[in-house]
């Protein structure tokens, strides 16, 4: 068997979710790549599948899902189909890398033979709904082991940037930066009445599993305004950071946005 790039399906017989319908897979792309296996093994699942680098012919289809950028690598993806979609979401979210299985490109997931399919059947919606977000790996290696946790990427400045007129602005914010978003019309007062204010405080440590595929419910998602996420997405674009390096903060940082300790 060819554990690098393997094409068979996996053997072992993993019941489909039900009912269907209420639940997405939301996922980036390059418009080159293959991604008709999750139509073809998990017809269940709605799919919001988003081409980062779309053709002409593909930025031309108005029907075609597209980022309005290529950077941030799949944080682009999931935070415009959370911004598109915040009044019309499902109860599960499901964030997934495009690659369905084998060690070279999806060395990441833990199901058996590393494959994504097998990883979605296996998912207890249950649970990702009693605890709001759910990282789709369990291992802790790499990204959360106790030498990983002094966050070279999250910087207090980073920490800072990010979250700033959010509804969870950063601890030593002054009180105006809500108001400010307010004034620019980036957010309404609604969109801060009606979801608690909470400052966070720069953490010592910041971790999380890698490498960026998770659950969430969508009662978490609704936890924040979506003018976070408008501002989540627009800090990806604006920020001097790399496609690369931008991605990496937000991959550390979906926890936190979703409510969780910052390890």
């Amino acid at each position: 068997m060819d554990w690098w790039s393997r094409s068979e399906d996996y053997a072992e017989v993993i019941p489909f979710h039900g009912p269907p319908g209420d639940k997405a897979i939301v996922m980036a792309k390059l418009e080159e790549e293959d991604t008709d296996w999750v139509a073809e093994q998990l017809p269940e699942w709605q799919r919001a599948l988003y081409v980062v680098n779309p053709s002409k012919s593909t930025s031309s289809n108005e029907h075609a899902l597209k980022t309005p950028f290529n950077k941030g690598h799949e944080s682009m993806a999931y935070l415009t189909y959370l911004i598109d979609n915040y009044d019309d979401l499902p109860s599960t979210i499901a964030f997934l890398h495009s690659h369905r299985s084998g060690f070279l490109l999806a060395w990441h997931v833990d199901a058996p033979l590393h494959d994504n399919v097998a990883a979605m059947r296996s998912l207890q919606l249950d649970f990702v709904q009693r605890n709001g977000y759910v990282n789709l790996r369990c291992n802790w290696n790499p990204g959360c082991k106790g030498s990983h946790r002094t966050n070279k990427h999250v910087t207090g400045q980073v920490w800072h940037e990010v979250f700033d007129g959010t509804s969870t602005p950063p601890l030593n914010s002054t009180p105006s930066s809500a108001a400010a978003a307010m004034a620019s019309g980036a957010a309404s007062p609604s969109a801060f009445i009606a979801h608690d204010q909470k400052f966070l405080q720069m953490p010592q440590r910041v971790a999380a599993a890698c490498c960026a595929q998770f659950a969430v419910s969508r009662d978490q998602v609704l936890k924040r305004p979506r003018e976070d996420y408008v501002k989540f997405r627009q800090w990806v674009i604006d920020t001097d950071k790399s496609d690369a390096s931008s991605g990496r903060v937000m991959e550390f940082l979906w926890h936190v946005i979703f409510g969780k300790e910052s390890v």
